[in-house]
């Protein structure tokens, strides 16, 4: 284990010193134990590095909100140890750390194995809400429910021994850490650039995957040139825990057969080498992959004068009140409110709410207090939202209340703790 510093992150090495690397890059709350049961045959012919996210298994809790900062410290890190090129097998928010890689600096990768990843997890949404429920309420609800997550039912219930060391795995987790993974994740979004991923890739999924399933699997062979599918039977989303004997052969087989040669530095050209015969890693016949989806290209401003503040804006009021709400707003807009959802886009989220003079939870703040002033208790529900997406606690936001109390009136007071109580309730309340 590494003495870890700041942006380095915490690993191990397993495996002969002069072999080639290969790197297993965790999900989020796992810790690097996830990838304990193929080490063993995987360090015959690689030196294994595994590595921690921050705050987990022990690791120093400095959080990183972004999948591109998480892979400048795993570069950061290799760079220390002098580490320039290596294989990558990553599980979904480490598999979304390998496609970074990927295409960003695919000079340092050999080969890549994507499991249980997808191009998009989910939604914005999604992830921020969860960020909130974690505020409020700590990691026990995540921890709770992770098994129904994880792993098929037959396995949680004829398995409860690796069942309870999962829920102990995310408990531990530092919870500053796991909202900022979250945050992570929440940005994530690489679908109209999947064609830059040039390296040889192995697409691994678990037939019952429910978070990543094969459906995101095959949306990324789709738009990665030349990747391979491999469906796991009777596996759900961690299914190198589940089906570890059938992802260690998978994973063999990927590294043994797909390992690009490194770039001439004196040429800055690559040795061209006869293409191996490629196994066959479906378990099941390959069905017609979806077309992936390609966002549309953004406009971009004129060169000269100010640049649109729309963009931004949108970005922002996406990020702070969630897609759900932005796309209901502007499908309801029509020839007589379309102006105006333009006209705040562009001027209360491009021009004020992205100003950095306030970060967003001092502004989530003064938002929450001007409304109660104004007795606008309908925009007061959608913001405390907001506050809560921003980082507030709901503790933080009765403080503004009270604040309000005194210098807007009991009344207006009275009605904004009604109608932020119930929006607390739904938001902070875990679900089964």
């Amino acid at each position: 284990m590494s003495e870890t510093k700041t942006p380095a992150l915490q690993y191990r090495f397993d495996g002969p010193d002069d072999a080639p690397v290969l790197i297993l890059g965790p999900s989020l709350g796992t810790t690097w134990h996830m990838w304990d049961r193929q080490v063993p045959e995987l360090t015959q012919q690689w030196r294994v590095f595994r590595f921690d996210l921050p705050g987990h298994g022990g690791a120093p809790a400095y959080p990183a909100g972004s999948v591109a900062e998480l892979a400048e410290r795993l570069l950061a890190t290799l760079d220390s140890l002098g580490v320039q090129r290596f294989g990558y097998a990553g599980c979904a928010l480490g598999g979304a750390l390998g496609i970074e890689l990927a295409l960003r600096h695919p000079e340092r990768i050999a080969s890549l194995a994507l499991i249980a990843a997808s191009p998009r997890f989910g939604t914005a949404d999604e992830f921020r809400q969860r960020g909130v429920i974690v505020r409020t309420n700590g990691l026990d609800p995540i921890a709770r429910t992770s098994p129904d997550r994880w792993f098929t039912t037959g396995f949680a219930a004829a398995q409860p021994a690796i069942t309870e060391w999962a829920v102990q795995m995310v408990r531990t987790t530092d919870p500053g850490c796991y909202i900022a993974s979250c945050e992570a994740l929440a940005s994530f979004d690489v679908r109209p650039q999947l064609g830059g991923v040039t390296v040889p890739t192995l697409v691994l999924v678990g037939s019952d995957d429910q978070v990543t399933g094969p459906a995101e699997a095959r949306t990324l062979v789709a738009g990665i040139p030349d990747a391979r599918l491999a469906v796991v039977p009777g596996a759900s989303h961690l299914v190198p825990v589940e089906q570890p004997a059938a992802v260690t052969d998978l994973l063999v087989r990927h590294f043994t057969t797909a390992w690009q040669p490194a770039y001439d530095s004196s040429t800055g050209q690559m040795a061209i080498v006869a293409a191996p015969a490629k196994p066959v890693l479906a378990a099941a016949p390959l069905q017609p992959a979806p077309i992936a989806e390609i966002a549309p290209a953004v406009v971009q401003p004129p060169a000269t004068g100010r640049p649109d503040p729309y963009d931004a804006g949108l970005k922002v009021r996406r990020e702070v009140l969630g897609d759900a709400h932005v796309d209901r707003a502007l499908a309801q807009a029509d020839e007589f409110s379309g102006d105006f959802q333009e006209f705040i886009t562009r001027y209360a989220w491009g021009e004020i709410w992205n100003r950095p003079g306030l970060d967003r939870r001092s502004r989530s703040c003064v938002t929450l207090a001007t409304l109660v002033a104004g007795g606008h208790m309908d925009e007061l529900a959608f913001h405390t939202r907001a506050a809560l997406r921003n980082g507030l606690t709901p503790d933080e936001i009765k403080e503004v209340l009270l604040q309000a109390a005194v210098y807007c009136g009991v009344a207006a007071a009275n009605s904004a703790f009604k109608v932020a109580q119930q929006v607390i309730r739904e938001e902070t309340t875990p679900t089964e």
